[in-house]
C-alpha cells in the first residue's frame, strides 16, 4: 500500500503543477480491498453500509483484518468526539476517507442550550461539567471574549510580582475579576494570563503564567529577557478580556466560572433558540502514534479545544505559537523545551502519512502536527480557516535528535490558510522546526497575524550550527497580507528562517503586503534572521511590504545568496560572511512579464491573480526639502528604496516636496514615514505652480504609515508633505501615481 499512497501523492503534485485542478472522487476499490463503513451514530461491530460502525468500532474491526489494505468510508453527518481517535502502529496500512459524496466532519464541540434573555439584550445558558468555553461559534461565527481598551504601561505597570493599574482600569471593582486575562503583546511575542488577585491598585497574576512571562527564568533565550513583560519594550496591556463588566458589542461574550455560565451579546439577527451556539470541548481530535501507510482524506476537523491557555500556564509565548510552560525547568537557549499548541490532528512518529483534502476550521488551537521524528508524509490539497493558533506545525526543537526522532523528507502542498492565529497572535501559518528535506510547495496563505511560513529554529545557539536542518525548499506559495498590523506583533516576515541550513532554496514565492501600512520598519519580505546560514533566495516576487524584502542582519548568519528576485524596493546587502545580492531587479513601478508569471502561478490554484504596481511619477522628478539633516538628502524619499530616508532638520513648518517635472494627473500619493517615524501631523499638498498659491491640501493626523495612503484627483506638478507645527520631515519613500 505505501507505493500505492505515494503514487498518489506523487500524481496530485504532477497535476498541479501542470495546472490541473484534481476535485477529490471516489477511490476506485480493489477486489482485496476490505472496506468498513462508520456513521455518525453507528454503533456495532459489523461495519456495514446497513449497519454502520462508529470511528472506534471501525478502527477495532480494522485491527482483526489480515493484509494492510483496508479502507473505512465515513458517511456524511458530524462526529461528536468526547475523546480523540487514538491510531497506533497496529492501525498502519488503513485509509479513513469520505464516503463517495459524503462531507463527514469530526468535532470536539458541545453544544450550549436553554438560553434564558437578560433585560439587558444579552443571553445566558449554563455550561456542562468539564467544559470550559474559551472560545464561542455562534451559527459558525466565532464569538470575541469580552474585551476593553488597551492600558499604557504608565498606568499597567508590569513588574515580576504583577502590575498596577487595578483602580484606574476599574478592575478592582469587577464582581470577578479572577475570571478576566491580561493579553500582552511585546515585540513578536504574546501573554495571557489570567489575573490571580486584586488588592487595592495591584494585580497579580496566575503562576506558573506570569513567572514564564518575566524576566530572570534563564530558561529562554537569546537575551529574551529584553521582550518579557516586565523588559522595557513592554509598552501597554494589549487588552484585558473576559469580564462581564466589558461586555459592551454584540458578537461578545463572558465565561463565569462560579456560576458555570456564558453570557453572550447576540448580533443582529440572532434568535436564542434558533441559533446554534457551540464551544470547543475535545482536545485534539485524531492522533496517530507510530503508526506508517495511513491515509487521511475527504475528512472535516471542527471545534478542537487547546486547554492550556485556561490554566494556570496560561500562554506565555515564546515565539511561532509555542510556549514556555511549567514552574521549573532546564536553562534552555536553543528552545529545546518549548510546547507547542494542541492541534486537531497529531502524528507522532509516523512513517508515509497522506493527510489528504481536509478542511480545518473553528479551532482552539492549531491543525495539524507531524512530530517527534515523523517522516516521508504529507499534507496535501487541505483548507485551514478561522484558527486561534497555526495551521501546521511540523517538526520538533530538539536540534540534534537521534535517527528515528529526526522529522524528513515531509511535504506540505497546495494548501490554503487563511485567518488563522486569530487568538495567538504570535502564531505563524506554517512552522517548522528542525527537519531535512521538508518541502513546502504552492500554498496559499493569506490574512496572518505575524509570519506566514517560519523554517528552522534555534536562533544564535552553538547547536544551530551543526543541526539537522538542511535541503529544506520553501517554493512556489503565495503569502498576501501577513504581520498584519492591527494585531501588533513585530519582528517577522512572509516567509522567516532560523539556523544553518545547508541547501535550502526560497524559490518563485509570491509575497504581497507583508507589514503593510506598518507603525514601524520590521515586518519583511524573507527574513533570514540570526544564524540563517547556506540559504539561496531566487526568483522570488516580493511587493508591497513594510520593510526590506530580503534580510540578513545578523554577521554570524553566512553564506546566504539572493539573485534573480523581483521587487518593488530595495535592501542593504546581506550582512554574514559570504553572503551576496546579484542580479535582483529592484526599485520596480512595474512587473515584468516574467515576474508576473512566476506570482501568478503561485500558490494552491494555478493563475492567480496578481497585483500590479502602480507607474510612479515622482521618481523621475526632483526632490527638495527646506533643510537637511546631515546626509539624508531630499532624493532619498524618490530612489525607489524604502530602507533609504530623508530628513530635514526639527523647524516650524518643514517641509520635503517633489517636482514631477510637468503638470500630471495625479490619482494617488504614498507617504513612508522613516525609520524613527518622524514625520506626524502633516498636510499633503498639490499644486500647479512652485509657489503653491493654488494647492489644493489634505491634512494627515496623526504619524505617517509604511504606506499612508492619499486618493486624489488633481492635476498637479509640485507635491509637497508639509508639517503643521514644529517638528522634523522623515520620509522613506513617497510616490505619485497618476
Amino acid at each position: 500500500m505505501r507505493s500505492a499512497i505515494r503514487a498518489t501523492v506523487t500524481a496530485l503534485l504532477s497535476a498541479a503543477a501542470m495546472g490541473l485542478t484534481l476535485l477529490p472522487a471516489p477511490r476506485a476499490t480493489a477486489a482485496d480491498t476490505a472496506v468498513l463503513r462508520a456513521a455518525p451514530h453507528g454503533s456495532g461491530s459489523a461495519c456495514t453500509l446497513d449497519h454502520p460502525c462508529s470511528l472506534e468500532g471501525a478502527r477495532d474491526a480494522a485491527r482483526t483484518l489480515s493484509g494492510d489494505d483496508v479502507r473505512v468510508e465515513l458517511a456524511d453527518g458530524t462526529y461528536t468526539l468526547s475523546r480523540p481517535l487514538d491510531l497506533g502502529a497496529k492501525d498502519s496500512g488503513v485509509t479513513w476517507a469520505a464516503a463517495p459524496g459524503a462531507h463527514p466532519v469530526l468535532s470536539g464541540g458541545r453544544a450550549i442550550t436553554g438560553w434564558s434573555t437578560n433585560d439587558d439584550g444579552t443571553w445566558t445558558a449554563r455550561v456542562p461539567e468539564g467544559v470550559t468555553p474559551r472560545q464561542l461559534f455562534v451559527d459558525g461565527v466565532r464569538a470575541t471574549r469580552a474585551r476593553g481598551d488597551s492600558c499604557a504601561a504608565s498606568v499597567c505597570d508590569a513588574t515580576k510580582t504583577g502590575m498596577t493599574g487595578a483602580e484606574r482600569t476599574g478592575i478592582d471593582q469587577w464582581a470577578r475579576p479572577t475570571d478576566a486575562e491580561a493579553v500582552i503583546r511585546v515585540r513578536w511575542r504574546n501573554y495571557h494570563c489570567r489575573i490571580a488577585s486584586v488588592s487595592g491598585d495591584l494585580m497579580t497574576f496566575a503562576k506558573p503564567c506570569w513567572t514564564n512571562s518575566s524576566s530572570g527564568t534563564g530558561r529562554t533565550g537569546p537575551a529574551w529577557d529584553t521582550t518579557t513583560v516586565d523588559s522595557s519594550r513592554y509598552a501597554k496591556v494589549s487588552y484585558f478580556e473576559n469580564a462581564r463588566e466589558l461586555l459592551d458589542k454584540p458578537g461578545e461574550f463572558v465565561w463565569d466560572s462560579s456560576a458555570r455560565t456564558v453570557t453572550y451579546l447576540p448580533r443582529k439577527g440572532e434568535n436564542p433558540r434558533r441559533s446554534q451556539a457551540i464551544t470547543p470541548a475535545t482536545e485534539g481530535l485524531v492522533n496517530l502514534d507510530g503508526a506508517h501507510d495511513v491515509r487521511v482524506t475527504g475528512i472535516g476537523f471542527a471545534y478542537a479545544a487547546y486547554r492550556q491557555p485556561s490554566t494556570d500556564e496560561g500562554y506565555a509565548g515564546t515565539q511561532a505559537g509555542l510556549t514556555l510552560t511549567g514552574a521549573t525547568g532546564p536553562v534552555d537557549h536553543a528552545g529545546r523545551h518549548y510546547t507547542k499548541p494542541a492541534a486537531a490532528l497529531t502524528v507522532r512518529g509516523g512513517r508515509d502519512v497522506v493527510v489528504d483534502d481536509a478542511s480545518f476550521t473553528r479551532l482552539g488551537g492549531a491543525g495539524v502536527i507531524f512530530e517527534r521524528g515523523t517522516q516521508d508524509s504529507t499534507l496535501t490539497r487541505s483548507r485551514f480557516t478561522d484558527l486561534s493558533s497555526g495551521a501546521a506545525y511540523i517538526g520538533d526543537t530538539e536540534p540534534r535528535p537521534t535517527a528515528e526522532l529526526t522529522g524528513a523528507r515531509n511535504t506540505v502542498s497546495y494548501n490554503t490558510v487563511r485567518h488563522t492565529g486569530v487568538e495567538y497572535t504570535d502564531a505563524v501559518g506554517i512552522w517548522t522546526g528542525y527537519e531535512a528535506g521538508t518541502v513546502i510547495d504552492h500554498n496559499t496563505l493569506e490574512d496572518l497575524p505575524y509570519s506566514g511560513i517560519s523554517v528552522g529554529w534555534g536562533w544564535n545557539q552553538p547547536e544551530v550550527q551543526k543541526s539537522v536542518l538542511r535541503d529544506n525548499r520553501i517554493t512556489n506559495n503565495r503569502i498576501t497580507n501577513a504581520m498584519r498590523v492591527e494585531y501588533d506583533q513585530h519582528d517577522g516576515g512572509a516567509i522567516y528562517t532560523q539556523g544553518a541550513q545547508p541547501g535550502t532554496v526560497i524559490s518563485g514565492n509570491y509575497l504581497n503586503r507583508s507589514a503593510y501600512g506598518n507603525t514601524e520598519r520590521d515586518g519583511n519580505g524573507i527574513y533570514l534572521d540570526e544564524q540563517s546560514s547556506h540559504i539561496t533566495v531566487t526568483r522570488n516576487v516580493l511587493t508591497r511590504l513594510g520593510y526590506k524584502w530580503v534580510s540578513n542582519w545578523a554577521d554570524y548568519g553566512i553564506d546566504n545568496h539572493a539573485t534573480g528576485n523581483w521587487t518593488d524596493t530595495d535592501a542593504p546587502a546581506l550582512a554574514g560572511t559570504g553572503s551576496t545580492m546579484t542580479d535582483n531587479h529592484a526599485k520596480l513601478d512595474r512587473l515584468p512579464a516574467e515576474a508576473l508569471k512566476v506570482a501568478g502561478s503561485a500558490g494552491a490554484n494555478p493563475h492567480g491573480t496578481v497585483e500590479q504596481l502602480r507607474r510612479d511619477l515622482a521618481r523621475t522628478g526632483t526632490a527638495t526639502q527646506s533643510s537637511t539633516d546631515g546626509t539624508a538628502t531630499a532624493a532619498r524619499a524618490i530612489d525607489g528604496d524604502t530602507s533609504t530616508d530623508t530628513r530635514t532638520q526639527s523647524e516650524p513648518g518643514a517641509w520635503w516636496q517633489v517636482d514631477l517635472g510637468a503638470v500630471r494627473h495625479v490619482g494617488q500619493v504614498e507617504v513612508w514615514n522613516d525609520a524613527s517615524t518622524s514625520t506626524a501631523d502633516f498636510d499633503v499638498q498639490l499644486a500647479t505652480s512652485a509657489d503653491f498659491s493654488d494647492a489644493t491640501t489634505a491634512h494627515i493626523t496623526g504619524k505617517a504609515l509604511h504606506p499612508t495612503l492619499l486618493d486624489t484627483n488633481d492635476e498637479a506638478r509640485y507635491v509637497r508633505i508639509k508639517l503643521k507645527g514644529t517638528g522634523r520631515v522623515g520620509l522613506s519613500h513617497v510616490l505619485v501615481h497618476p
